[in-house]
């Protein structure tokens, strides 16, 4: 089965040239293009069309520089897989075998995959395929690796400050329930229904576009007219953010939750984030992803927070998510996806900002922006925080760290 390269998707475009620079923003172009010749010989399980496009992509890969091998390596360890596969397919034991090995040795590691795609059940049992598998699991079976990272430690006092939240008639929130009438978009509904109107309208309103940065000044108003002027989307800490600011508009407490994978290897620079955002009438935190216009249930049909899905995970209990959860509308998002590997690795360490506030990520000289930490007692060792300072926006930065689960997941004050 051909992989996806991002959880996103495979990028299909139309060969009409190839640029001859070998920085890294060419071959990005470059590699989308491959991306879509790849996956045509895939389809039509044409080695040798195949093996010649993976050579001219070897050789310009070669070519890049250390940082940019790093942030494209994926791209040539997946190509070398899905040609794993169609050997495989068409019952090419060594060939097949060649190349799987290959494709890990480039940086392939998702076990999990392995184990579970149908197109290498002509290898599967072979000796050779298994030696091969083994090591993988401890960096690549996502579900295994969050089993081993459940345990936290309650006792641990180090300290952390208190999270805040900026109250809704804050200047800046005022100006943006009213600029896109939050209210009326939000409903007459409870208070779980208007959470998750003004998710699904965000969804809707901007694309998730998670192959550029976002516009320097980073808060709902700027990025959201940014968006429209330009014709462009925001990757997923710019949609969480747009959408926590909206959330705190109408007096709602959320945050801004960065999920990061274990990375024993440094490899790993995928992460993904949402919002937790705390529903008065149920009292607790609900997952909210505006990416994938997700939130999480229970076998009840009960919204969860992300504390309960990274535990249900763990625990290999039932979950659902949201029937309509999906990529920009042209891709449905399945749960065997989206929770079992893309999450079960991003749920590894849990990050927020202290401070859930407006234009909370725009740098500027002087600002001090400070995060929280939440560690298994699995991940390496810590110290109390860090501190560094950004040479180029002078932008200070403080990150608190505790195995400690309670701090991290506290109930909001008057609540």
């Amino acid at each position: 089965m051909v992989k996806r390269i991002l959880t996103a998707l495979l990028l299909f475009y139309t060969v009409n040239g190839q640029a001859q620079s070998n920085n890294a923003d060419s071959f990005t172009a470059f590699g989308n293009q491959y991306d879509s010749l790849f996956r045509s010989a895939y389809d039509h399980k044409d080695t040798t069309r195949y093996q010649q496009l993976l050579t001219t992509f070897t050789l310009r890969y070669n070519n890049l520089d250390s940082t940019s091998k790093k942030a494209n390596a994926n791209r040539l360890s997946v190509a070398l897989y899905n040609l794993c596969c169609v050997y495989s397919l068409q019952n090419r034991q060594t060939q097949a075998l060649i190349y799987l090995d290959k494709s890990i040795q480039a940086g392939y590691y998702n076990y999990s995959n392995m184990m579970a795609d149908k197109d290498l059940n002509n290898i599967r049992s072979l000796e050779k395929f298994r030696q091969l598998a083994a090591p993988l699991r401890r960096i690549g079976d996502y579900p295994y690796i969050l089993r081993q990272a459940a345990l936290y430690n309650t006792a641990d006092t180090r300290p952390v400050p208190r999270f805040t939240y900026l109250l809704k008639n804050d200047s800046n929130l005022v100006a943006l329930r009213k600029a896109f009438n939050l209210d009326s978009i939000a409903g007459q509904g409870n208070d779980v229904s208007q959470l998750l109107n003004l998710m699904h309208w965000l969804h809707n309103l901007v694309p998730h576009d998670g192959q550029h940065e976002n516009p320097a000044v980073k808060n709902a108003l700027s990025m959201i007219a940014v968006c429209k002027k330009e014709d462009r989307g925001l990757n997923c800490r710019g949609l969480a953010t747009t959408l926590n600011e909206c959330y705190l508009a109408l007096g709602f407490k959320s945050r801004l939750v960065t999920c990061l994978p274990k990375d024993s290897l440094g490899i790993d620079y995928d992460c993904h984030v949402i919002n937790m955002v705390y529903a008065p009438s149920l009292k607790k935190w609900l997952w909210i992803d505006p990416t994938f216009d997700t939130y999480v249930m229970n076998e009840k049909g009960d919204l969860l927070s992300i504390e309960e899905v990274r535990q249900r995970i763990i625990d290999n209990r039932p979950l659902i998510i949201s029937p309509d959860a999906n990529w920009n509308h042209k891709v449905s998002e399945t749960k065997e996806h989206y929770l079992f590997y893309y999450m079960a690795k991003n749920l590894y360490r849990l990050e927020c900002p202290v401070n859930s506030t407006f234009n909370m990520e725009t740098t500027a000289e002087g600002k001090r922006i400070e995060y929280i930490q939440l560690l298994p007692l699995d991940y390496f060792k810590q110290p109390v925080k860090t501190s560094w300072t950004s040479k180029n926006t002078k932008t200070a930065y403080t990150y608190y760290y505790t195995n400690n689960p309670a701090y991290f997941w506290q109930v909001p004050e008057n609540n």
